[in-house]
């Protein structure tokens, strides 16, 4: 599991920041305009909390948007990303070791970035791990995403947190969409695994979810 180090802090946005979207080309244009809707569905996470707005990260404009064939989960925004404030995604190339194990991961796989789609079980930053309830809360928010991924084939999870969320709405919802689940350790260095197996998980489960 990810381990949590700092307080979440209270956030106010009013727009999907822009600092990680400034890449120039054909597929970052693509990209956007895929976005579209999912960023909708950030604006609405982002003013859902009970007392006051949500850090919700945008998604990654060189992923895969709405046209993802892969579905990645994490468990919920970590220190790294709530640094970036109002500029955050979710992206493989946000700072921090867990990302770049995952960047790693993901080229050795095969799997294309603009392939799959990054997000995490609870949108929202917790400030520590989810617990089942706070996964309960978000299934809510999973639901939206993967109506919102017409052309999906599978997901992947790492951690124990992003597994229970998804297995939770498969078995709780009876009009879920269900497709494929690999289940791969999560990558932050706290996460006892052992280094060498949790990098050939997340290679061997990201390469099946590319041939689906």
């Amino acid at each position: 599991m990810r381990a949590h180090s700092e307080r979440t802090p209270s956030w106010s946005f009013r727009v999907v920041g822009e600092r990680g979207r400034k890449r120039s080309s054909t597929s970052y244009r693509l990209g956007m305009q895929q976005l579209r809707g999912l960023d909708q569905l950030v604006s609405e996470w982002r003013s859902s909390g009970p007392e006051r707005a949500r850090f919700v990260p945008g998604f990654d404009p060189s992923g895969g948007g709405a046209a993802a064939k892969v579905l990645v989960l994490m468990e919920s925004p970590g220190p790294a990303t709530i640094r970036q404030g109002e500029d955050a995604i979710s992206s493989e190339d946000n700072p921090g070791p867990t990302a770049s194990a995952f960047k790693r991961a993901r080229i050795e796989s095969g799997l294309g970035r603009n392939v799959y789609l990054r997000w995490n079980i609870v949108p929202w930053a917790l400030g520590r791990a989810p617990t089942v309830t706070d996964i309960d809360d978000a299934r809510p928010a999973l639901a939206q995403l993967l109506d919102s991924l017409p052309q999906l084939r599978a997901i992947v999870t790492f951690g124990t947190p992003a597994l229970t969320g998804v297995m939770r709405y498969f078995t709780l919802e009876p009009r879920a969409r269900v497709v494929p689940v690999l289940a791969a350790p999560h990558l932050s260095p706290a996460n006892a695994t052992r280094a060498g197996e949790k990098h050939l998980r997340a290679v061997t489960a990201l390469r099946h979810a590319s041939l689906l």
